[in-house]
């Protein structure tokens, strides 16, 4: 039965006016029960639920996005698509997709969060099956991380209990204190079940602006040798920046089972933003607003936009220091 047919039957059943006022006592119970049963049915419909109504993966989206809405990351692009989409079609993985999001601020790591969550959930950041967990917001107090753990446990549990397709994003690793993370290491771990509950459906995203001086680095090396940085490679990065997390005592990854153990499948680099994609990142932006009724991108305000922000190193003004983070306030400036 029709959405909108049920709504018209069950108020022509509650407002029937005089005819309601000659039923008798059966036959309203009898027509408040059905109303009650279609009130349940359209509540049930219009909620979103853990099925194939509410979570269905769109691999040719999220490839749409990656090109057409990233920028300069091609790394990034290549790994997440890859990624998500072996795992999305696995019907039987062995264990979660953990993936960790490496880089300096406004090269793309929430956004590519979003992108995901955007091509699996109807509801996309919004849906009640994507959790984000924010470092200084949700664990801000060092004297209190053994309630935090025991705490993050219960979360996690109870809302894969309700969904196994559940996402957990975490955002400011950098800014997590030591320890914490490993209190989740046996829900990413290879196993059918803990306490009747499969995690191995899930997916868990970790953001983190550590590593990202080693990324620059390897980056500023590449340009500074003539080498286009579609040249560098995963290999050139996947181990260094791994390697200099696990180290980093400031970091939430500081010594962590989760790389020891080999729980997260994929550091994934995010490149520094060039000039050039400052530029296509604000022509993005105005082509978003020109859909909301502003005026058409122009290419004359992206530049400019691009011209005033500031690059390093000092010498060569290589790379954006803020990315794409301050477009948007930018354009307001301009418009």
């Amino acid at each position: 039965m029709k959405i909108a047919h049920m709504l018209w039957v069950l108020n022509a059943l509650l407002t029937a006016g005089p005819l309601a006022d000659a039923f008798d006592p059966l036959t309203t119970t009898v027509v408040v029960s059905v109303g009650a049963a279609l009130g349940r049915t359209i509540y049930n419909y219009l909620r979103e639920t853990c099925d194939s109504r509410w979570l269905t993966y769109n691999s040719t989206g999220l490839k749409t996005d990656l090109d057409s809405k990233l920028f300069g990351q091609h790394l990034a692009s290549r790994i997440i698509l890859r990624a998500v989409s072996g795992f999305m079609s696995n019907d039987n993985p062995k264990k979660p997709l953990v993936l960790s999001l490496h880089g300096w601020t406004g090269t793309g790591k929430n956004f590519v969060s979003q992108l995901i969550a955007e091509n699996i959930y109807k509801e996309g950041m919004n849906s009640k099956f994507v959790h984000v967990f924010t470092s200084t917001l949700h664990f801000p107090h060092p004297s209190l991380i053994s309630t935090y753990k025991s705490q993050l446990q219960q979360w996690i549990k109870g809302n894969v209990s309700n969904c196994e397709r559940s996402m957990f994003i975490f955002d400011e690793m950098d800014k997590m204190h030591p320890g914490l993370i490993d209190s989740i290491k046996p829900y990413l771990d290879y196993y059918d079940k803990l306490d009747g509950v499969s995690y191995r459906k899930s997916i868990f995203i970790f953001l983190s602006n550590a590593g990202g001086e080693r990324i620059v680095e390897t980056a500023l090396d590449f340009w500074r040798g003539g080498r286009a940085r579609e040249e560098i490679e995963l290999k050139d990065l996947e181990t260094s920046v791994s390697l200099s997390i696990f180290n980093n005592e400031n970091s939430g990854f500081f010594r962590t089972s989760l790389i020891d153990k080999n729980l997260v499948d994929f550091f994934v680099p995010f490149l520094p933003l060039e000039y050039s994609h400052v530029v296509q990142c604000a022509m993005a932006e105005m082509k978003i607003r020109a859909s909301e009724g502003e005026g058409p991108p122009d290419l004359d305000v992206a530049n400019q936009v691009a011209k005033d922000l500031v690059y390093f190193p000092k010498t060569e003004r290589v790379f954006s220091v803020k990315g794409c983070k301050t477009i948007e306030s930018k354009l307001d400036y301009y418009s």
